[in-house]
């Protein structure tokens, strides 16, 4: 198993490598717009949406508002129209209508900044809870997708089963500075080399590094 000195080893090469890459679209909402909201509202988007078609979606709705009581009053057709093509418009359309009549009715309009409380809104799960503590409010969290979970496995730094072991099994190991940028860092990497199938493997600056857990082809 690699040890912390190794994760950071590979965390400063990821660093350097992906330095001119675009962020992942959550974060470079939050890093624009500094709003927990717009923050929450770009993760319910970005579910099972590639990055490029979140991004449209985002920019469409935020030019209209930036507010959820404004959003809330786009009419759902409307809105289903600004956000399309994301993954289940439809659906997404009257979760945003819903997650904002109850942020309006039982947090005041604000978005909470406590894991417990974000877990109460209908569709977040903890994946999207930690994007809203990390990317909208700067605190500490460890948000796990398919690439966290994929690669930290692959690297050989924890062993899981699951996305939700990983994020409690990351919370025992990985170093508290890393945190944050973690999730951001590992979705770039899977999404551009270590890809789930066939990863890139020759091109990687930490190939010596990782464990190669479960890879048969690579390229």
């Amino acid at each position: 198993m690699l040890n912390n000195d190794q994760i950071a080893q590979v965390i400063k090469t990821l660093q350097a490598a992906i330095r001119d890459w675009p962020s992942p679209s959550v974060t470079m909402v939050g890093r624009k717009f500094k709003s927990p909201f717009l923050v929450l509202i770009s993760c319910l988007l970005s579910l099972r949406t590639q990055d490029k078609t979140t991004l449209g979606a985002c920019q469409r709705l935020f030019r209209k508002t930036e507010t959820m009581e404004w959003m809330l009053k786009i009419p759902l057709g409307r809105l289903e129209k600004l956000i399309y093509p994301v993954g289940f418009y439809k659906t997404k359309a009257v979760r945003i209508h819903e997650i904002c009549q109850d942020l309006i009715e039982r947090f005041g309009s604000q978005v909470p900044d406590d894991m417990e409380a974000l877990l109460t809104l209908k569709g977040v799960g903890r994946k999207t809870a930690n994007l809203v503590l990390t990317e909208g409010f700067g605190k500490p969290g460890i948000c796990v997708d398919t690439h966290v979970h994929r690669i930290s496995n692959r690297l050989g730094y924890i062993k899981t089963q699951t996305p939700e072991e990983t994020e409690f099994a990351l919370r025992k190991k990985l170093p508290a500075r890393y945190w944050i940028e973690y999730n951001a860092l590992l979705v770039s990497w899977g999404q551009n080399v270590c890809k789930p199938v066939s990863p890139k493997c020759s091109v990687c600056p930490v190939h010596n590094i990782c464990r190669k857990v479960n890879v048969g082809k690579s390229r």
